[in-house]
C-alpha cells in the first residue's frame, strides 16, 4: 500500500494533509524518515507520525441498541443519526446494515464491510429479523397461519415472504421476517386491520440484542457473531 494511502486509512487525515505531513518529515517507516508519498508500506512496516505508531483500521462490525427518535442515516437530518452517538475514528466509513424507523428501537448493525452488509439486507439471503411488537387490537390466533402464508401489502405486487408470528398475549407478539420492505412490520399488521404501537428489534440472524446494552450504547461484535452472518 502507498504510504499516503496508509496514513489516510489509519488517521483522520485527507490525502492532501497526509502529503503535507510527509513533506514536513514527521513520518517514519521502521525508524527512517520517509517523505515519498508513493513509498510502499509492507505488512510488517512500523509507521509512526511524530513517534506515534499508526495502524490501518480494519473492517468493523458493531451492534447498537437504537433509541427512539434517531435515524439510521450517515448524517443528522430532522432527527439525530445513530452514527453521531458513537465516539469512534473514521465514522464516515461506516454504514447501517438494515435500517429501523425513527420510532423503532432495538438492534442495528453498523459496519464498514459492504459484502457482509449485503448478506443481511438482501432478501435472497433469507436473513431473519425478529421483532417484539405491541399492537392496538387483540391478536387472533388465525394470524399465525396468515403471516406464514404471506401478507398482501398495500401498493405491493404479490405477498410478503412467509413470516413467523409468535403470539405472547392479546396485544404482544414476536414476528420474524426475512425481508426489509419499507415499514414492513407496521404494514403487515395494518393489512390485517391492526396497528403497531411499539416496535423493537431483538435479533438479526443469530445475533441477539443484549439485555444489558442500554439504548444508545454500542459494542463491537465478537468474531463468532460476525461469522454467523
Amino acid at each position: 500500500m502507498r504510504l499516503d494511502k496508509f496514513i489516510c486509512e489509519s488517521t483522520e487525515l485527507t490525502r492532501s494533509l497526509a502529503k503535507r505531513v510527509l513533506k514536513s518529515g514527521e513520518v517514519t517507516c521502521d525508524g527512517v524518515v520517509i517523505k515519498d508519498a508513493s513509498f510502499k508500506v509492507g505488512t510488517d512496516t512500523e509507521v509512526c507520525i511524530e513517534g506515534r505508531k499508526i495502524e490501518v483500521i480494519g473492517e468493523r462490525y458493531i451492534m447498537m441498541n437504537k433509541p427512539v427518535d434517531t435515524i439510521c442515516s450517515t448524517i443528522d437530518e430532522e432527527y439525530q443519526s445513530v452514527l453521531s452517538l458513537m465516539d469512534i475514528e473514521k465514522v464516515e466509513t461506516l454504514h447501517i446494515a438494515g435500517c429501523l424507523d425513527v420510532d423503532t428501537t432495538g438492534l442495528v448493525l453498523i459496519t464498514s464491510d459492504g459484502l457482509w452488509s449485503h448478506k443481511i439486507t438482501s432478501p435472497k439471503k433469507d436473513c431473519g429479523k425478529r421483532y417484539y411488537v405491541e399492537v392496538a387490537e387483540p391478536l387472533d390466533e388465525a394470524l399465525i397461519e396468515t403471516f406464514a402464508e404471506g401478507v398482501q401489502l398495500r401498493n405491493e405486487d404479490g405477498l410478503t415472504k412467509p413470516a413467523i408470528l409468535d403470539i405472547i398475549d392479546a396485544t404482544h407478539a414476536r414476528l420474524t421476517i426475512s425481508e426489509g420492505k419499507y415499514h414492513q412490520v407496521k404494514r403487515m399488521f395494518a393489512a390485517v386491520g391492526n396497528k403497531v404501537i411499539n416496535l423493537h428489534r431483538e435479533a438479526i440472524g443469530k445475533i441477539e440484542m443484549e439485555d444489558d446494552l442500554l439504548e444508545g450504547e454500542w459494542r463491537y461484535l465478537t468474531d463468532e457473531e460476525v461469522k454467523s452472518v
